[in-house]
């Protein structure tokens, strides 16, 4: 379906953004309000101070297999639900300061599911929230 796919690119741009600004602890020459509403800027936002004040950024690649779960359109904003395997397999913490990578937790999953909504603000697809603390396995 054609909104599904919508949904799925305003996402996949989103996550792009996202992955730029982690990988210099700042949202600055990126496009994430194009894709992204305050809601869910602001919980990337939070990420980004985190890492300024720890002098960290991101290095390598978060790999995301994301699908539509849950579409309504017929909802006065058409709402989508979206899950995403994230896989962190190459994906590194580095420490700006210290000059080191930072091992992922032990008992961080390398795979996990994440979750998102988004809604169709004036015939365009954002992204309204997003969940990265993930739940389950994929």
């Amino acid at each position: 379906m054609a909104e599904k796919a919508a949904v799925l690119a305003v996402y996949n741009h989103m996550t792009t953004e996202q992955a730029k600004a982690y990988s210099q602890a700042s949202a600055k020459r990126t496009a994430l309000e194009k894709y992204a509403t305050l809601d869910a800027l602001s919980k990337i936002d939070l990420d980004l101070y985190r890492m300024k004040e720890a002098g960290t950024v991101v290095r390598g690649k978060v790999g995301h297999d994301a699908k539509v779960t849950d579409l309504d359109m017929t909802a006065k904003s058409p709402k989508a639900s979206l899950a995403d395997c994230i896989d962190l397999s190459e994906y590194q913490t580095y420490d700006t300061r210290a000059k080191k990578v930072i091992p992922l937790p032990r008992n961080q999953p390398l795979r996990y599911v994440a979750t998102a909504t988004a809604e169709r603000w004036k015939g365009r697809w954002m992204v309204t929230d997003i969940n990265t603390q993930g739940g389950g396995s994929c």
